[in-house]
């Protein structure tokens, strides 16, 4: 049976992620994602009223052209998980395949939220949720399973296309983690069965190859920030933190270590609602007294409240570890709401910059103005959500896949895992293969 690997985004950057599988005449899309820093190098950008192509052109969303060389028709779009990169793209491109957004239910959530929020283009795709451990049909030869994995937000899973010529294992994003926070543990398990069975293709995710040992657990970044918090337990001013608003396990850290150290949690933020809310709508565990404030006027009179009452009785949880223009911490550095630093006031951000040059930049500033105003910066409180080096080793020994497409970075960025998979007897141009945004790789005939 034929099977062709269109690699449309994310294969030139972090970011704008999208792969399509074709087994014969069905093909398969995985993530439509966004490359968020294409966006905020302009100002006053509001992609939900863009046109697809004008979004194209900025190199923002997947340039999906190349989906005209594929003969066959679409049968599922996938996003593995509910970051922007993997999502942000749906309302933008999802309308122009016949077929449904299937994803696991965090994640089709964040879906609906994405298309109720899209201005430009009515998507009317059915959406359709589907649990780690499940399998669906695609065509007649074909089934779709999903294998859970853990990453920086709750979710994610790997999914499985299994054909007559093998698995071809889409890998984007993960971490190998024993022990998260609230999910189960990276199922292993299930990837070493895969192993056995004969995995054709495996695409990768390649973002931190090139860093040394394995990626933390969550668990091990919880316990830094619980030793962070309880350092701060006899300080009567202010203490902010930020963390990815999706970080739904570390902000539910967060609000827990706030009450342990004697202070009410807030979070403040579009995003920290949209994330913290619809995870409580499903069933993980968000205090239902917990105070969330998206919208500006209930977040001014938070901040008012909060200068009121005390800074000490608090702990406000805010979007901005980025350093983004608009986002809360950047406007509370610059001045621009009721809350007020002092000499002394700790900022926690319980995230790392992404390594992009607009992140750098923006966080840079960021911490400047905090720092003109007093505020004493407490970093990288924080894991990754994907493998480092160690990890890359343990699955390619688990699955043993015939093919090998690294994802997931720059050309550059590639040859930490090129070395890696080399390593393990992969040779570029035969069973490794390096792909740029917009080429088919076949691999069966």
């Amino acid at each position: 049976m034929e099977i062709e690997i269109a690699t449309i985004g994310g294969y030139e950057e972090v970011g704008r992620n999208m792969t399509a599988v074709r087994v014969g005449d069905d093909i398969v899309v995985f993530d439509m994602g966004l490359n968020l820093s294409q966006v905020l190098i302009h100002d006053d950008v509001r992609t939900e009223q863009m046109h697809s192509l004008d979004l194209i052109d900025m190199g923002a969303i997947p340039d999906d052209r190349v989906m005209s060389e594929l003969e066959g028709d679409v049968k599922a779009i996938v996003p593995t998980h509910g970051h922007l990169d993997h999502i942000g793209a749906i309302g933008k491109l999802a309308h122009r395949y016949d077929a449904p957004v299937v994803g696991s239910p965090f994640t089709i959530e964040l879906v609906r939220q994405e298309i109720e929020d899209e201005s430009k283009f009515d998507v009317d795709n059915d959406l359709i949720k589907m649990e780690a451990g499940e399998t669906m049909d695609i065509g007649d030869e074909v089934e779709m399973e999903f294998v859970h994995v853990t990453h920086s937000i709750v979710g994610a899973v790997s999914p499985v296309l299994h054909t007559p010529e093998g698995a071809v294992v889409y890998g984007l994003d993960k971490r190998i983690d024993h022990d998260p926070v609230l999910e189960d543990p990276f199922d292993m398990e299930r990837f070493r069965e895969l192993g056995d069975e004969g995995v054709l293709a495996y695409i990768e995710d390649c973002t931190n190859a090139g860093r040394k040992g394995r990626t933390p657990s969550e668990s091990v970044a919880r316990k830094h920030l619980h030793d962070t918090l309880k350092s701060f337990e006899d300080y009567t001013g202010g203490i902010v933190a930020t963390t990815f608003s999706s970080h739904v396990s570390r902000v539910s850290s967060l609000v827990e270590f706030a009450k342990e150290i004697g202070r009410k949690p807030i979070l403040l933020g579009r995003s920290m609602e949209k994330y913290t809310n619809t995870a409580r709508d499903l069933g993980y565990p968000i205090p239902d007294d917990l105070e969330i404030y998206g919208h500006r006027r209930s977040r001014e009179r938070a901040f008012k409240r909060i200068m009121n009452e005390g800074k000490g009785n608090f702990l406000p949880v805010v979007t901005g570890h980025q350093g983004e223009p608009r986002a809360m911490l950047t406007r509370m550095a610059r001045g621009e709401t009721p809350f007020q630093f002092d000499d002394g006031d700790k900022v926690v951000f319980s995230a790392r910059v992404i390594p992009e040059p607009t992140n750098e930049g923006q966080r840079y500033a960021a911490e400047r103005l905090l720092k003109m105003q007093g505020a004493r910066i407490y970093d990288e409180i924080h894991v990754s959500g994907h493998l480092r080096e160690e990890g890359h080793y343990q699955m390619l020994d688990a699955i043993r896949p015939d093919n090998v497409i690294p994802s997931h970075q720059s050309l550059g960025g590639y040859a930490p895992y090129v070395d890696l998979a080399e390593s393990q007897g992969y040779t570029v141009g035969e069973d490794l293969h390096i792909s740029r945004n917009g080429n088919v790789i076949q691999l069966t005939e």
